[in-house]
């Protein structure tokens, strides 16, 4: 792919989070982008603001053949009207690339020493926190993350917060570029890696996966993937990446992470800085203090650090300490320093919708977050006790692709143990994605076996037809000390208060 003979983009889907992306860096390069999505949102807004053209639905007029480039999202089918017309004006233009998402950032990738971010909870944390140290190291680098950074990202043309893309400020001369590798569809195989950095593996999309041995096979392709001199930065606490590390045959450098004695960056005892240390915790960030020690580890022309480091997060839950060293292994291997890498932690302040502080009402503080498969609900529940320990913590639960839920049902159940009040919504319906089979699976099936667990028996359980019957429930039970969790991957978020 030359980029430099594109003159003309279109997008179909243009209003996801990751093709917009995508969108910013072909405006940045000078191309003309339109694009087009089923309904209109703040991310379509601000493309149209700098001077996207946009389509309200999928139409084939939406094309002309003077286009040189279609980029469709993953969520668009094969039979999407605009799709079918891309694929009969490449019958008449010799020059008309189609590319679905991933398998533009693969070419992408290919041009590039690429870093890529992969997992099942904790790619769009990890990837924020690397492309920050590397810009505030003046590595200068193309950064594309699936969600929103909450502080200035990065470019000084588009200088603003929750963006989700920085730009280089020479694209056709950089060197780094840092992108999340989804795992959906087996996206991240079109990836060409030299870095590639695994947060954890557990059992999600099961709709493509047949089973967790599936994924595991399918992420020991990916591994095998990276070039000689490639390397991989692995959670060592993680029983499914550790089974993959057996099987993977190729020979490749391994760096790892986590809070066994084995790893290389291990994670010390963490200690939490309560109310008592940092004042009111509800008024002013809460923080996190920990250290890492580096066990046999040499990084860029043998740049080696032996002692302990003591760092400081604004974000809460062990997964983010796990998120927070994944990064900083990379860029100790790049060669950064510490002390970039300690600045740039101490004063991250999150993303879009991971832990993310949306609103204060009447003494209760309401926290949106992306949580959507066991393990991320039971981990955010437990960083919002851990760090707000004196408040009622209110959970408000949308479940998110009704497969995801059937399959995952048993493990849904277990994670809302540590939940004072739970409010479960009905499921958010994935377009194109339900299967007819799984229609009779409902949030009223969680509930009934969630009010059977000990740890809930003396606490509310209720049910949400909708979004509108979620915020009523929460208003007629709030109380001022309350901690509310807006938890899941559909349009929970939307809630207003």
């Amino acid at each position: 792919m030359d980029l430099k003979k594109i003159r003309k983009v279109h997008i179909i889907g243009i209003g996801g989070i990751g093709v917009s992306a995508v969108a910013k860096m072909m405006l940045k390069l000078g191309k003309k982008v339109t694009g087009s999505d089923l309904n209109f949102s703040e991310i379509t807004q601000i493309l149209k603001s700098r001077g996207v053209i946009i389509y309200q639905n999928h139409k084939k007029e939406n094309l002309s053949l003077d286009t040189d480039l279609v980029i469709y999202s993953s969520a668009i089918s094969k039979d999407n009207p605009e799709f079918l017309e891309a694929k009969k004006l490449q019958t008449l233009s010799y020059k008309l690339q189609i590319l679905n998402y991933s398998e533009f950032l693969g070419e992408l990738s290919k041009e590039k020493y690429t870093i890529a971010i992969s997992g099942t909870n904790g790619k769009s944390t990890t990837t924020s926190i690397l492309g920050l140290i590397l810009e505030k190291a003046k590595f200068d680098p193309l950064v594309i993350v699936g969600s929103k950074v909450n502080q200035p990202l990065w470019d000084e043309n588009l200088r603003m917060t929750k963006n989700n893309f920085r730009v280089a400020k020479n694209l056709a001369q950089n060197k780094y570029f840092v992108v999340e590798a989804c795992e959906y569809q087996a996206n991240m195989l079109n990836l060409h890696p030299q870095i590639i950095v695994l947060t954890n593996i557990e059992e999600d999309h099961l709709d493509y996966y047949k089973d967790i041995n599936d994924i595991r096979k399918t992420f020991r392709k990916y591994i095998e993937k990276l070039p000689k001199n490639g390397i991989l930065i692995a959670n060592g606490d993680d029983k499914n990446i550790q089974l993959i590390l057996k099987k993977v045959k190729k020979k490749i450098k391994i760096i790892t992470f986590g809070q066994n004695k084995n790893v290389n960056f291990q994670i010390c005892p963490v200690r939490r800085l309560l109310s008592n240390e940092v004042g009111n915790m509800d008024k002013k960030s809460g923080q996190v203090k920990f250290t890492f020690q580096n066990l046999n580890f040499k990084g860029l022309n043998n740049f080696k650090i032996n002692e302990s480091a003591e760092f400081t997060l604004q974000i809460p839950g062990l997964f983010n300490i796990y998120n927070a060293i994944a990064a900083s292994a990379v860029a100790i291997k790049l060669g950064v320093s510490l002390n970039v890498i300690k600045n740039v932690l101490a004063n991250f302040k999150g993303i879009w919708r991971r832990f993310e502080k949306v609103k204060e009402k009447n003494g209760s503080i309401i926290i949106s977050d992306y949580a959507h498969t066991p393990t991320a609900i039971s981990g955010t529940i437990l960083a919002a006790k851990d760090f707000y320990p004196t408040r009622r913590i209110v959970v408000a639960f949308q479940p998110h692709h009704q497969d995801r839920t059937k399959k995952l049902f048993n493990d849904f159940v277990k994670s809302f143990d540590q939940a004072d009040f739970l409010i479960l919504c009905e499921i958010f319906d994935v377009e194109g994605r339900e299967d007819k089979k799984n229609k009779d699976i409902s949030s009223k099936d969680l509930i009934k076996e969630i009010k059977k667990k000990p740890a809930l028996k003396n606490k509310q359980v209720l049910y949400a037809n909708n979004l509108e019957e979620t915020k009523k429930i929460i208003l007629e039970n709030l109380k001022p000390n309350d901690l509310i969790l807006l938890l899941g991957a559909g349009d929970i978020y939307k809630i207003g208060f």
